[in-house]
C-alpha cells in the first residue's frame, strides 16, 4: 500500500509537472514594424519556448502597462516613455531587452493643406498624439526644441487608430504618431520632423521588452529564450534585409500582424536600430544606458507634469541577466 501510495504522489507530481509546463504565456505587443514580428507570426517563439502563448495586440503603452500590473499579461513591448511612467509609479516591470531605438519609424506629419510650412506655422494649429507615448514625448521634446510653449498649440489625445479617422474628417491639422497611422497620413501630409531628429536634441526614445517581476523571477529561462529569438530575428535582418521585401513572406506576415501594406514594411522596418546582444549588455543599453534614459525620459515628463514623482535610482527596473551569451 506505501508504494501504492508514492506511485500516486509520483503521478500526480507529475501531471502537475506537466501542467505548469504547458501554461500559457500571455504577451502584450503593439503594431511597429520590427524583425520580431516574423517569429511572431511563424510560431518560432511558442516553439523555442515550448509553451503555448498568447499574443495580445495594444494600440499604446499605457494600455500595455495596465495588463502588466493587473497580471493580465507577463510580457508586453513598452515605449520608453510609459516605461519611465511606469516605472516612475512602483509598477512591478524589469526591462530584461531592448526591442529598438526609434528613429524615423515615428514621426510628425503636418496635413496638406493645414497652412503648416515649417515649425514656426504651428501655434494655434492642433496635433495629435497617444498621450505618455513614446511619439507624445517626441512631440514635446520637439516643442521644446524650437521655443514653443505647449500652451500655444491644441495637443489633443487620440489612440492610432483614431488619429487616423480624425485625419480624414481633417479634425487635426498634424500628428505624431507610428505606423500604421503614420503611414496613412503620410499619404496627403508631410513629414515635419521625426524621433531620430528629436532624439539628436536631446530627447530619445526607445522600445523595450519587460516582464512582471515576479515572472521574471519565476521564468528566466522563459526570458532568455524570448531574448534569443528576438536577438535572431535582429541579426536575420542585418545579413538579409532583402527578405522583407515587398512581395516577401516576411513583408506578408509582419503586415497582417501590424496592419500596414506589405510594401510599406522594408521602409518601416529600416526606421530603427536593433541591438545586437553584444550592445544590449553594454553601457549604452542594459548596461546602465537603458536605466540612465529612463531617468531622463522621467525628468522630462514630471518637467511636464505627466507623472507625479522620479526615483532616484531606475535601474532596478533594467536587466541584462537574460541576454543569452550565445545569441547574436
Amino acid at each position: 500500500m506505501q508504494h501504492s501510495g508514492k506511485i500516486v504522489l509520483a503521478l500526480s507530481a507529475l501531471v502537475l509537472s506537466l501542467s505548469a509546463q504547458a501554461e500559457t504565456i500571455t504577451i502584450g505587443y503593439q503594431t511597429g514594424v520590427d524583425p520580431s514580428k516574423v517569429p511572431q507570426a511563424n510560431g518560432t517563439y511558442q516553439k523555442e519556448i515550448g509553451q503555448p502563448l498568447d499574443w495580445r495586440r495594444f494600440d499604446s503603452g499605457p494600455g500595455v502597462v495596465a495588463a502588466l500590473v493587473s497580471g493580465a499579461i507577463q510580457i508586453g513591448d513598452l515605449g520608453s516613455s510609459p516605461f519611465a511612467a511606469a516605472a516612475s509609479r512602483g509598477a512591478p516591470l524589469v526591462a530584461f531587452l531592448v526591442a529598438d531605438q526609434i528613429q524615423s519609424s515615428e514621426a510628425l506629419v503636418v496635413r496638406n493643406g493645414s497652412g503648416i510650412k515649417s515649425y514656426a506655422d504651428l501655434k494655434g494649429k492642433t496635433l495629435a498624439t497617444p498621450f505618455v507615448s513614446t511619439s507624445h514625448f517626441s512631440l514635446l521634446g520637439a516643442l521644446k526644441h524650437w521655443g514653443i510653449p505647449e500652451k500655444e498649440v491644441n495637443i489633443v489625445n487620440l489612440q492610432p487608430l483614431e488619429i487616423a479617422a480624425a485625419w480624414r474628417r481633417g479634425d487635426i491639422d498634424g500628428a505624431f504618431v507610428w505606423s500604421p497611422a503614420l503611414s496613412e497620413i503620410k499619404k496627403s501630409g508631410t513629414v515635419l520632423t521625426d524621433a531620430a531628429q528629436v532624439g539628436q536634441w536631446g530627447h530619445p526614445t526607445f522600445e523595450v521588452w519587460v516582464a512582471r517581476k515576479d515572472f521574471a523571477e519565476k521564468h528566466p529561462e522563459v526570458l532568455k529564450k524570448f531574448a534569443a529569438v528576438t536577438l535572431g530575428s535582429f541579426d536575420e535582418y542585418r545579413q538579409h534585409p532583402e527578405k522583407w521585401a515587398q512581395d516577401s513572406t516576411y513583408a506578408t506576415e509582419t503586415a497582417k500582424l501590424t496592419g500596414v501594406t506589405p510594401a510599406d514594411v522594408a521602409g518601416l522596418i529600416a526606421g530603427n536600430r536593433y541591438p545586437n546582444a553584444q550592445a544590449q549588455v553594454s553601457p549604452e543599453f542594459l548596461g546602465g544606458g537603458t536605466a540612465k534614459a529612463t531617468a531622463d525620459t522621467a525628468a522630462f515628463l514630471f518637467q511636464q507634469k505627466r507623472i507625479p514623482s522620479v526615483l532616484t535610482d531606475y535601474s532596478p527596473y533594467v536587466s541584462s541577466r537574460f541576454i543569452p551569451s550565445s545569441a547574436p
